[in-house]
């Protein structure tokens, strides 16, 4: 019988290297009361002989959800995932993000009926990215500022991202001109909320599918907090083979018409007509 509180949905494909370090990121999480759900949109037997070392290496459940390699399906693979939660809460983020030990914490205490809630995420170069290491994640290391400047990380305005202090994080949240959208690397929302809309829109493939599940559940009175300077995860480097100009398009439409029509539902989500 499951008695976990929140639901984690970690999306991944052929990524392995990535993917350990993320799931030592949630080895390392302060709020422990979560189950794991991997939605993995077509992976090589390399990803699922991880999964199985991992299962047996870290103390929370992992419950790989598998589809067949079709191109890019994150969307039908995420509505898989969806459904295979077990708890009332759901916390998306990917397979190439880490989570500072306070990310769950974080979601878990602001969680509030009526809301989703809409996260942020530090990017790193890819030299940083590959130097993390297990230890750099488990000490938190690889989330200070001072480690991440000496291993190769410019200063930016966006270092704030990591900052620890709730005060600065508030007012940060505060005064940002970046709307609180549903972000597939860091949002959280109510089971029932997601569902009532009718998930993800399957016919879209890369460009925004996330913020347009966010702006159907606006649509339905669902409203956004904005959370990203209060918990964060750091984004590892990576190609995007997946990412044309066609599909951006596509998703660019049907984001339009369901701002323009106020659109609630989607035919092309987990229930099928």
């Amino acid at each position: 019988m499951n008695t976990k509180s929140i639901s984690i949905i970690i999306s991944t494909y052929n990524s392995e290297t990535w993917l350990e370090k993320v799931l030592w990121g949630y080895q390392n999480q302060k709020f422990k009361d979560f189950e794991m759900i991997i939605a993995d949109d077509g992976s090589g037997p390399k990803t699922e002989v991880l999964i199985q070392k991992m299962q047996a290496e870290v103390f929370y459940p992992i419950n790989h959800i598998w589809q067949e390699d079709n191109g890019f399906q994150k969307s039908k693979i995420l509505n898989k995932a969806i459904l295979a939660c077990n708890t009332p809460y759901i916390v998306m983020s990917d397979g190439d993000c880490i989570p500072r030990p306070d990310f769950l914490e974080v979601h878990n205490t602001l969680k509030e009926e009526g809301y989703f809630l809409s996260g942020g995420y530090f990017k790193l170069p890819m030299s940083t990215s590959k130097l993390i290491t297990k230890e750099d994640i488990i000490s938190g290391r690889c989330f200070d500022m001072k480690w991440l400047k000496k291993n190769g990380v410019p200063s930016s305005f966006k270092l704030n991202k990591l900052t620890q202090s709730n005060f600065k994080a508030s007012f940060l949240n505060f005064i940002t001109p970046t709307k609180a959208t549903w972000n597939g690397n860091n949002s959280s929302g109510w089971k029932k909320d997601i569902t009532a809309v009718n998930g993800m829109d399957e016919r879209m493939q890369y460009g925004g599918q996330d913020c347009e599940l966010g702006e159907r559940m606006s649509n339905n009175g669902i409203k956004s907090k904005q959370i990203r300077y209060s918990t964060t995860c750091i984004h590892l480097d990576h190609s995007r083979g997946y990412k044309n100009e066609e599909s951006i398009a596509k998703n660019d439409a049907i984001r339009k018409n369901t701002r323009m029509h106020n659109c609630i539902w989607t035919d092309f989500g987990i229930e099928k007509k």
